[in-house]
């Protein structure tokens, strides 16, 4: 399942009319016969503006955009999945996990502490998150695996509200591996 599909360029319509959450409701409802909750459409507002603006910048014209994909036999999604070819014709995907937060705090293991759903919580580290999303798709996608050209499939997260500083949690030598 996902809410959303189409070219790069009808995603930055749909972004800057406004019609983007809008969409992925309806989507939504369509599917799972309820509405997403308030905040869930704010979050699409917010992230997916901030995510087309990189787009934008980047000059990431002529891509395929997926969002909200859920991973089969499992209740997880992917915020993101952008598809397209480099210039050896290679095909290309990029999973992006989109988080609102400001900041974070140290926690046990490879958690972090983040304000979320109203609440401080601990979390995976969404580099840990996004690569976990990645190895799952790779193990049960054969776009990935059985072909003469499968597609390349890498993992980021993007926190457009985030600043980061030197010291910063979220750049722990504990988490070097899922950063790299």
């Amino acid at each position: 399942m996902r809410l959303y599909s189409g070219t790069s360029m009808q995603f930055f319509k749909d972004v800057t009319l406004n019609q983007i959450a809008d969409k992925l409701c309806q989507a939504f409802f369509n599917y799972r016969r309820y509405s997403p909750p308030d905040a869930e459409k704010r979050a699409w507002q917010n992230s997916l503006r901030a995510l087309s603006d990189v787009f934008q910048y980047t000059k990431l014209f002529d891509h395929g955009i997926i969002l909200e994909y859920q991973l089969p036999l499992t209740s997880k999604r992917l915020d993101c999945l952008i598809c397209g070819s480099d210039k050896k014709a290679n095909h290309n995907a990029v999973i992006i996990e989109l988080k609102q937060w400001d900041k974070c705090e140290d926690a046990e293991g490879e958690k972090i502490l983040t304000w979320v759903a109203g609440a401080d919580r601990e979390v995976l580290h969404p580099s840990i998150q996004v690569g976990q999303y990645k190895m799952y798709l790779e193990d049960t996608h054969t776009a990935f695996h059985e072909s003469s050209f499968p597609v390349s499939l890498n993992a980021c997260a993007y926190l457009h509200n985030y600043n980061y500083y030197k010291e910063d949690v979220l750049l722990l030598p504990k988490f070097a591996d899922y950063l790299a």
